[in-house]
Order: C-alpha cells, then structure tokens, then sequence
C-alpha cells in the first residue's frame, strides 16, 4: 500500500533511512542479546515517522460561502478576542488541537491572497493549554485578503507545541491561494487558529470536542443555518460541491 507523504518532511525522510538502518543494527544485537522487544520498538518508531509525515488526498469542499479547517484534529475552543496583529479589532477564534496522530498539513479555509505573513518567538508549552500556548508559544500567522468571500479577511495562526518546534510555512505575500490548497505544516503534535472579523454574520457550524479535517470540514458558514454555537437566522440547507483535492 502506497502512503502519499508530504515534501515538507523532505529533510526528515532523507535522514530516516539512516536512522531505519541505525535502529536495525541495535536491533539485530538486541535479538542477539535476547531482548526482541528492541525490533519492536525501532518498528513503531519507522511507522511512526511514516505516519506522521503521510499526505492523504482530500475532496476539497468547494462553496464560497464558508470556511473550512485548516487543519486536522479537535476543536478546542471558540471564543470572541481581540486580534490586534491582522484583523485589527473583535475576531471570533477557533483553535485546533494535533495529536502525533493528526495528519498535520495546514490547509487555506477559502480562496484569498496572501496580505501578511509574521513569525513570533516564543515557548513551547503543550498547545492543549489553550491560553498559555495561543498567547505564548512560538507561532507564525498567515493573514489572507478574501475579495470574494463575505469574511473579506482571515488568518491562520500556526503554533508549536511541547514536541512540535518546527513550523513549515511556503506562502507568500502576494501568493493566491485556493480553498483547501496545502500551504504549510507544524512537525510533530501542534495548535492551529483561525480568526475571523466579528461582524454578526458568522455561523459556527462545530463546537468544542468535534473532530475536524482540513480541506472538508466547514466550521463557519456565511448564511442562515442554524449554528451549533447559539441561534442563529432562518434556515437553507448548507449546499457544497465537491472538487478534486487542490494544492
């Protein structure tokens, strides 16, 4: 069976077949030794490796009205902020939680174009504390001018955290980017954000502890279905139409 692995892995799967043979060599001396349990170990460890950097194929959801993850894993929060760096003024935030098991590409949640890109230092504290790791952990933020879209504007805020220190991001000021199109990574169990303007019109279409996927869950919907987060106007059916995987 063949796994699609991602090219922002590149520099880590050059160096695991070095470590493959590495580990192989201590486990042929552990059987040797009488401790199999070292084979077994160095095997997790390859698939682990294998897993972690994999790059399913997705059916992007194609509907101009919405916004879609952009990231793997579970909500862990939706809140109103202030977000003074790209959106400038009351921002509505939904933060993503990535296990090691996640698939961990960051994909665009609408068609926009590249108006901001900005690396911050920081820590690395475990993004499942959602304040101390939104607030203090090194992240990168990548804000998007949506002409075409109601939201007019979003950001996608990537954030390390304890195991994850590496944060991949290949866009661009000045890039456009497609609904779903893959644009970066966080290596090794990480936070994303998206932000939003807080202008009413935003639906909410998930809650805290639903799993989500990038590319094909829709978390905010710009019409009148009734939002998992509070009530909201009238009624049609969200309609999407599915198109093949972008980026």
């Amino acid at each position: 069976m063949k796994i699609p692995l991602t090219g922002y892995g590149l520099r880590e799967l050059i160096l695991f077949p070095t470590l493959l043979l590495a580990a192989g060599i201590v486990s042929w001396f552990a059987w040797s030794a009488g401790r199999p349990w070292c084979q077994i170990a160095a095997a997790i460890l390859g698939l682990g490796v294998l897993a972690f950097f994999r790059d399913p194929p997705r059916q992007v959801l194609n509907d101009q009205d919405v916004l879609l993850a952009p990231a793997d894993g579970i909500i862990t929060d939706i809140c109103e902020v202030e977000e003074p760096e790209f959106i400038k003024g009351s921002a509505r935030r939904i933060g993503i939680f990535l296990s090691v098991l996640d698939v961990h590409i960051n994909r665009t949640p609408c068609d926009g174009v590249v108006e901001y890109i900005r690396a911050h230092p920081g820590k690395c504290y475990n993004a499942l504390r959602t304040r101390l790791a939104s607030e203090k952990n090194k992240a990168n933020c990548v804000g998007l001018h949506c002409p075409d879209h109601p939201a007019g504007m979003v950001m996608v805020k990537q954030i390390t955290g304890v195991i994850a220190r590496r944060i991949v991001c290949r866009c661009k000021p000045g890039d456009m980017l497609s609904a779903g199109e893959r644009f970066g990574m966080i290596k090794f169990g990480s936070r994303t954000e998206l932000f939003l303007p807080e202008d009413g019109r935003a639906q909410i279409m998930v809650k805290k502890g639903d799993k989500v996927r990038a590319g094909t869950t829709i978390l905010v919907h710009y019409g009148s279905t009734k939002s998992q987060n509070g009530p909201l106007t009238t009624n049609p059916e969200v309609k999407t139409k599915v198109m093949q995987n972008r980026g």
